[in-house]
């Protein structure tokens, strides 16, 4: 079976678009001499289980996949042990990664040691982020204000057709927080279903 070159797009919510990384992927991919696929999808980086990711995955393990070309290294996860030990399967099933904003190349000694930075200062600036959330919550209670949840008193119903969202919505690879947002439910209750 011959292989062929997989292109994998992804931004982390439905209010992006991929817009802004096309231009360079194509102009690339119509430089290949090798069949070229295209995988796009819209969901968050944090986790590796993503819905076409993999699909993707599946596929280089299966030997149909040569080579993976990103826009960025962040495009494929966020996580340095997550990006780490993709960059150690890949490598052993001879699969090579191209980043093209990172001008990284997984086939030479130089790439993977290149990728491994890039991959810790993506988990860096990560939790970066997180630590901004968590002291920005803890002004806004010293301040006697709240962060999240609903009004004392107010209770939302988990329907049956709120709880099939959820199970949906966490196989698609969403995060509890984006579940929460989109059916309007507490990130206790979307547990709580989930566990069902």
């Amino acid at each position: 079976m011959a292989k062929h070159i997989a292109v994998y797009v992804r931004v982390s919510s439905r209010k992006q678009d991929v817009r802004s990384q096309l231009p360079d992927l194509k102009r690339w991919a119509d430089g290949q001499s090798e069949r070229v696929e295209w995988y796009t999808e819209k969901v968050t980086g944090t986790s590796m289980d993503r819905p076409v990711w993999n699909r993707l995955e599946a596929d280089y393990r299966a030997g149909v996949v040569g080579t993976i070309c990103v826009w960025r290294l962040d495009r494929l996860g966020r996580t340095a042990g997550g990006l780490c030990s993709l960059f150690e399967d890949m490598r052993a099933r001879k699969v090579n990664l191209v980043s093209l904003r990172d001008g990284l190349d997984l086939g030479t000694a130089s790439g993977r040691l290149f990728a491994n930075m890039l991959a810790s200062i993506a988990q860096f600036e990560n939790e970066l982020k997180s630590e901004r959330v968590i002291a920005g919550m803890a002004a806004a209670k010293a301040n006697g204000k709240t962060w999240g949840g609903r009004k004392v008193g107010t209770r939302v119903k988990l329907t049956v057709e709120k709880e099939k969202a959820i199970h949906r919505l966490k196989q698609a690879g969403q995060s509890i927080a984006a579940i929460a947002r989109t059916t309007g439910l507490s990130r206790s209750t979307i547990y709580v279903a989930l566990e069902r």
